[in-house]
């Protein structure tokens, strides 16, 4: 198998008749996927995108999937933009990027046109119109490779620049394999989308699916805002899987809304894309006794994932969940500063090899080069393995535990101190919702923001005094109303750092 829509192929012969994609304003079988994908490759491919980007600039909904899917049958590779995103970063990616063409619709055609990007302009609502060429989208399909890119997913760079991660045909279908056989993914499966499809988490979802005929629930973002409704829409829908960030889930937990309402159908929950607090955990598992809980962790640059621990025993709220061992044809290392394997149990920084990595950032050689770079363990042939920047050290029971960012760790009296610790010494306190540590470098100091109840504060204080030594204690404690969350749905840590020069 070379490319992905081999793997719709496939699930259209065995399940064309059952719902595959659906949102609040559509639903749609296989087969009805397959014809639109089908339409949107033949108008598209008019514009000669083989191997070229091709830009989308739709909302969280089913019509981005099937651009996606079109781009893909046109022989070309997808960037999904984000529609509430400022122009002036849009144009960053897509100066980058240097589409080929511009995908929208009728809503965003005014702010598509305002882009100014020198390429054609079309609209969904044309492109499914189209009468598919079947021979043009075949004879595409033979001269494709499965090293051929299938999207470039831009994330943010520490200089300012969008990155843009290319990822080739190959490495989604390895992933999807792996992530299909780990958690049981199949035709019953339906999973309720929270990630945008500029997040690679979403891959996940839209793959394995394509691979094994699951559904993807595509979840209005506004109900994230109402967790009792959103239960109700999970139910509804009959979702049975989630993948989200653990700020969503966080969400649902703040409210108490699992005590609410009628519980949705769900068997399997995984997370990733941040820490996930272990009191959200011990408390979707109160209510979940059966269901499957699993972390996965990794970076964009290895399609989505590259280790996963699947929760088989209890934790305390203060104790930190390992994220485990290397998915299945995905080798991990942890290599000193110096580029030697660590002793057991030291930590190092976690290096990828195999399938899942990605082809490189697209149109930044000096920034490829940098982190993905030779294997210094292996000598006697070329072989290229991605340097994460995640610290990491193998505990007693053989499983990684993350031990926070080398770009990211601090030092402040004179020590070296990873923000994540102190979180995860918090997160323990009854009443205490959510949280996250910056340090404020102007001033020097640490300080704890939190979401809970009134005069949390002071029993912070306390319980933090009690398991940090001092130079480990915040300084300050502010108490807010909802914590920052940027597009992703993840702590907004950048709209944290604004909020201390505020003091």
């Amino acid at each position: 198998m070379k490319h992905i829509l081999e793997l719709l192929d496939r699930t259209v012969r065995r399940w064309g008749s059952r719902t595959a994609f659906g949102d609040e304003h559509i639903t749609l079988t296989w087969d009805e996927v397959d014809t639109a994908v089908q339409r949107v490759g033949t108008a598209l491919a008019q514009y000669s995108v083989q191997r070229r980007p091709v830009a989308l600039y739709l909302d969280h909904e089913v019509p981005c999937l099937l651009a996606m899917l079109g781009t893909l049958a046109a022989g070309g590779f997808y960037t999904v933009l984000d529609t509430a995103q400022p122009p002036e970063r849009v144009r960053r990616i897509t100066g980058q990027l240097e589409p080929a063409l511009l995908v929208t619709d009728a809503a965003h055609r005014e702010a598509a046109d305002a882009l100014g990007l020198a390429c054609p302009v079309v609209e969904m609502a044309d492109a499914l119109n189209a009468v598919p060429d079947s021979f043009a989208l075949q004879t595409l399909r033979n001269e494709s490779l499965d090293t051929d890119l299938a999207y470039v997913l831009f994330t943010s760079g520490s200089t300012g620049a969008p990155k843009g991660v290319a990822i080739q045909h190959r490495a989604v279908l390895a992933y999807s394999a792996w992530a299909a056989a780990t958690f049981g993914i199949d035709e019953t499966t339906v999973f309720g989308n929270q990630t945008p499809f500029y997040f690679s988490m979403s891959v996940t979802d839209l793959y394995t699916s394509l691979r094994t005929g699951a559904q993807v629930q595509v979840l209005p973002r506004r109900l994230f805002s109402f967790p009792v409704q959103l239960l109700d829409y999970l139910t509804v829908h009959e979702v049975n899987t989630l993948y989200w960030v653990p700020s969503a889930l966080g969400g649902v937990v703040r409210w108490k809304a699992l005590d609410y309402t009628a519980l949705p159908p769900l068997r399997t929950i995984l997370f990733a894309g941040e820490t996930m607090p272990t009191p959200y955990l011990n408390y979707w598992q109160a209510h979940y006794p059966e269901a499957l809980f699993a972390n996965l962790f990794g970076p964009t640059e290895t399609t989505d994932i590259c280790a996963y621990y699947i929760v088989d025993r209890a934790f305390s709220d203060d104790e930190p969940l390992p994220i485990g061992r290397a998915c299945d044809n995905c080798g991990l290392l942890v290599l000193t500063d110096d580029g030697r394997a660590a002793e057991p149990g030291a930590v190092g920084e976690l290096c990828v090899r195999g399938s899942f990595l990605a082809a490189g950032y697209y149109n930044m050689p000096d920034k490829t080069a940098e982190r993905f770079c030779p294997n210094p363990l292996q000598p006697h042939y070329p072989e290229i393995i991605y340097r994460t920047g995640d610290l990491v050290r193998y505990d007693e029971n053989g499983l990684l535990q993350y031990m926070g960012r080398a770009d990211n760790q601090i030092k402040h009296m004179g020590y070296r101190i990873e923000l994540g610790e102190i979180e995860t010494a918090a997160f323990g306190q009854e009443g205490l919702q959510s949280c996250a540590c910056i340090y404020d470098a102007p001033k020097d100091r640490l300080v704890l923001f939190f979401t809970g109840r009134k005069g949390l504060e002071e029993e912070l204080r306390v319980r933090l005094a009690g398991r940090l030594p001092a130079y480990m204690q915040p300084t300050a404690y502010r108490r807010l109303q909802a914590m920052p969350q940027n597009q992703n749905g993840k702590i907004d840590r950048a709209a944290l750092r604004a909020l201390c020069k505020e003091d």
